[in-house]
């Protein structure tokens, strides 16, 4: 009995002594790019909205960037010129600063001697002008931001529907026909929603800047009527 005892004991020793000794292999990684090419056609038209996402974040953002730039003594020294006579000199940094505020300032600069509510109405029309430039190309962000999920479920039915078609062709349920399809399904559905989400913060963010700057504008636009309604 002993023996045996012995013998079951030295067999576990062994077996675990070689388990320990077997070399172990580096652990399979994904490469990116081959996850990708997965994904099959729909990868294209989502490589192609988030080269358009990242262009217009990019370009809206530089645009908004220089807006929203202001010399905190701009305004002084408009009301020191223009209390002064100088309209000519206002008009000149006017001119010189080129920013939304500056065009603005000069929109009513310009009007100087009509009525008070003509010069209000044009410098209001300016800042809306302003504020249509600023949101120029956004609505192509926000139609990256509500399309791209839907093509990426566009590939999710397009991986079940070929996953079903090998099927159908072979008769065959392994893993790797299955595997394919999945792989097409899930890479478009993760990568469409990676392409949305950037878009949207994009969006909501550069959104933000431009209230930002439409505040300035409201601001500046006070400011400017009552210079002008101040003696002098």
């Amino acid at each position: 009995m002993k023996l045996q005892i012995m013998s079951i004991l030295l067999q576990i020793v062994d077996s675990t002594a070689g388990a320990l000794a077997k070399p172990v292999g580096p652990e399979p990684q994904i490469n990116l790019f081959d996850l990708l090419i997965k994904g099959g056609w729909v990868m294209i038209p989502l490589a192609i909205l988030s080269i358009g996402a990242i262009f217009f974040i990019i370009e809206r953002f530089l645009t908004i960037q220089k807006a929203s730039k202001i010399d905190p003594n701009f305004m002084h020294n408009i009301r020191d010129y223009l209390l002064s006579g100088k309209k000519d000199a206002a008009l000149m940094l006017c001119k010189n600063t080129n920013t939304p505020i500056a065009r603005l300032v000069e929109k009513g600069i310009k009007r100087i001697g009509r009525p008070y509510d003509e010069i209000e109405r044009a410098v209001e029309s300016e800042g809306k002008l302003e504020i249509y430039k600023l949101e120029k190309n956004m609505n192509y962000l926000a139609l990256i931001s509500g399309i791209s999920a839907m093509v990426g479920f566009l590939g999710t039915i397009s991986g079940v529907i070929n996953i079903f078609f090998k099927m159908s062709l072979s008769n065959d349920l392994s893993i790797d026909v299955i595997a394919g399809g999945m792989y097409e399904k899930m890479v478009t559905s993760g990568t469409g929603l990676l392409i949305g989400i950037i878009a949207h913060i994009g969006f909501t963010y550069l959104n933000g800047r431009i209230d930002r700057v439409s505040y300035q504008l409201e601001k500046t636009t006070v400011d400017f009527i009552d210079v002008l309604n101040e003696p002098g």
